[in-house]
């Protein structure tokens, strides 16, 4: 995060800071890093994977 959006530019306000740094974890980093818990995949990945269409009835 230091060097992806910290350091990428000058930050005019805490809250503008504030709500990057939300979007940074919440849109990229928590979707996209992996976790060992499911099998080293992304949560993205973990989901299109085990997910499956919903079937008619």
């Amino acid at each position: 995060m230091q060097i992806d959006l910290l350091n990428s530019r000058k930050w005019s306000t805490r809250s503008e800071l504030a709500t990057a740094i939300f979007e940074w974890i919440e849109c990229w980093y928590n979707p996209i890093r992996r976790h060992s818990s499911i099998g080293m995949c992304s949560p993205a990945d973990f989901e299109a994977h085990h997910s499956s269409p919903v079937q008619g009835h």
